[in-house]
């Protein structure tokens, strides 16, 4: 059974909680678009991100 990535404890420095928990539920509903398959949970926490990343900096511009 796949591991939810939304209860995942990281060890991110510096990270906001609230970002965190963003970057958590987009990592989430990545796996669920790719059809709940296992063995991708690093790919979609780092697309998701990167993703969040990119929209915070936008938003600050």
């Amino acid at each position: 059974m796949a591991q939810d990535p939304t209860r995942k404890q990281t060890a991110s420095v510096g990270t906001d909680p609230s970002l965190e928990e963003e970057i958590r539920r987009r990592a989430y509903a990545l796996y669920e678009q790719r059809g709940r398959e296992e063995g991708h949970d690093i790919d979609d926490w780092l697309h998701a991100e990167a993703e969040l990343t990119a929209q915070s900096i936008k938003a600050a511009a």
